[in-house]
């Protein structure tokens, strides 16, 4: 079976590492040359939660070359563009394209693909890129998984042909339900990712604060609220349901809840956001198909979403100069804390 990952930065670095350790002969596809060098080279390093250097077979999109059995997508949306183009013309109808992407991205790759070569895997682990060879694992290694599904539902060959390699690196659970398991996810990263990189912070900088957390409540009521009128039920999450832990009512029950999130993300404390990572080094971020998703599906079928709207606001002002990557950002949301 002819493998590649497309998109090697934090998380694909370290994916590719873990699959390569375990005997697979895999592409690590991404157009950062001196990445891609440091990877033959040096091997791919993987630190933080752990620490090992795995030989690895690393190239750039123009050294593509044949077709592909299974692709795993990693790259960030924002190259979509660029990225499905150059898959594409290395698939066949047989060809089984993974998307591990934030957001909801099936709809787009299965536009180009179509729906029935493409299984989805919401990843449930972090990293960061730390450069060239080189990216940290910031989940605790007896945590790591991946959500895997086929947006058609049913639990196919394509679906376990990807699991496959995903158990290399950790647990893999498999569903019927991607859509949910995805609203899962951007539920996730709605949350912490975006709140944290709003505020200028981590997620342990999120979590230690009381008023960040109650904006974390509010930004995780929004995305249940759009997904129930959306008539998505969400999956658990390693066995934590959001529904309970996102409930709002009296302050004893905010209290219990912000609680249960401490002790959900927990595991998370030392991540530092994509966003916020994409941010600081000058390149656009995946905002718009993160909290951008949930604004947009909240339009569309009538339910407000004023603190991801806010969070939308500030990190796409980030973006273009109009805001700093500051925790005094805080002052914008001071209605909803």
């Amino acid at each position: 079976m002819r493998t590649a990952i497309m998109g090697v930065g934090s998380l694909g670095t370290i994916l590719g590492a873990y699959i390569s350790k375990a005997g697979y002969q895999i592409d690590l596809i991404d157009p950062y040359k001196e990445h891609v060098d440091a990877l033959n080279e040096k091997g791919a390093h993987v630190i933080g939660t752990a620490d090992f250097v795995q030989k690895v077979h690393a190239i750039t999109p123009d050294q593509m070359e044949g077709v592909y059995d299974l692709i795993i997508y990693m790259a960030k949306q924002t190259y979509n563009d660029t990225a499905i183009p150059q898959i594409m013309a290395h698939i066949d109808e047989n060809s089984t394209v993974c998307v591990c992407q934030n957001g909801i991205p099936e709809y787009a790759v299965s536009e180009a693909i179509g729906t029935e070569r493409v299984v989805g895997a919401p990843v449930g682990w972090g990293a960061t890129f730390m450069g060239p060879g080189c990216s940290a694992l910031t989940t605790d290694e007896g945590r790591l998984n991946f959500t895997l599904g086929s947006l058609e539902g049913p639990v196919n060959e394509r679906v376990l042909k990807a699991k496959e390699l995903l158990e290399c690196m950790g647990e893999v659970h498999v569903s019927e339900n991607l859509l949910g398991l995805r609203w899962t996810k951007l539920l996730m990263n709605a949350t912490f990712s975006g709140v944290s990189t709003a505020l200028g912070t981590t997620f342990g900088g999120v979590l230690d604060d009381d008023n960040a957390m109650k904006l974390i409540l509010r930004v995780g009521k929004e995305c249940l609220d759009v997904a129930a009128e959306k008539g998505i039920t969400m999956e658990p999450y390693e066995g934590y349901d959001f529904y309970t832990a996102f409930k709002r009512g009296n302050e004893q029950t905010n209290a219990d809840s912000i609680k249960l999130i401490r002790e959900i993300w927990q595991p998370h404390y030392k991540l530092t956001a994509s966003m916020a990572q994409d941010i600081k080094r000058g390149r656009k971020c995946e905002i718009f198909d993160i909290n951008g998703v949930v604004c947009k599906a909240g339009r569309e079928c009538g339910i407000p979403t004023p603190v991801n709207d806010i969070v939308v606001k500030l990190i796409a002002g980030m973006q273009d100069g109009t805001y700093e990557y500051s925790p005094e950002n805080i002052k914008f949301f001071e209605d909803y804390i």
